[in-house]
């Protein structure tokens, strides 16, 4: 295992930026903090304005990951349905390969994502012509919530690693 991302480390929590439903007339709000070295995604959905998503980037870095099998992440949730996405050049701006995850409300969770489970993706629509995710392209990864409920939302994440070795 490799870790990707570890919120104890000095400075994680200000490399990454919300991006609401307020981009398009939502009135969602979300974002990222970090408390006792764990990440916080948390906020409110609303479904007002057509809207009903919140998301956070994490600040653009390269990464190959052509050498793992999988994604990990060590999360503690509150029963909803949650993606982990990652961007890559590949894509048109805005569109990003995910994964859907939902953890068992309140207890914490290892969550591994295989690189098949990943689907591109643009504004909720799958992309029916795109590339396979290429490992070694990844650009920048990011949490959203879009599952079409309101209300509050709340995703402890401690860290996400790579799983063992591509096949």
């Amino acid at each position: 295992m490799t870790l990707l991302i570890d919120f104890e480390a000095p400075g994680e929590p200000d490399r990454w930026r919300a991006i609401n439903d307020g981009v398009m007339g939502g009135v969602s709000r979300g974002g990222l903090r970090t408390e006792a070295g764990v990440g916080i995604f948390s906020g409110e959905t609303s479904l007002e304005n057509n809207g009903g998503f919140a998301s956070v980037r994490r600040d653009p870095q390269a990464f190959d990951l052509s050498d793992a099998a999988a994604l990990t992440l060590y999360v503690h949730g509150d029963g909803r349905r949650y993606q982990l996405r990652l961007y890559t050049d590949q894509l048109p701006a805005g569109a990003a390969y995910r994964a859907q995850f939902q953890p068992v409300a309140g207890e914490w969770q290892r969550i591994e994502l295989r690189w098949n489970e990943f689907e591109a993706v643009f504004r909720g629509r799958q992309l029916e012509d795109a590339p396979p995710l290429a490992l070694d392209q990844i650009r920048q990864v990011g949490l959203m919530i879009a599952d079409r409920r309101e209300g509050a939302f709340r995703l402890d994440v401690s860290r996400i690693e790579t799983l063992g070795q591509a096949r």
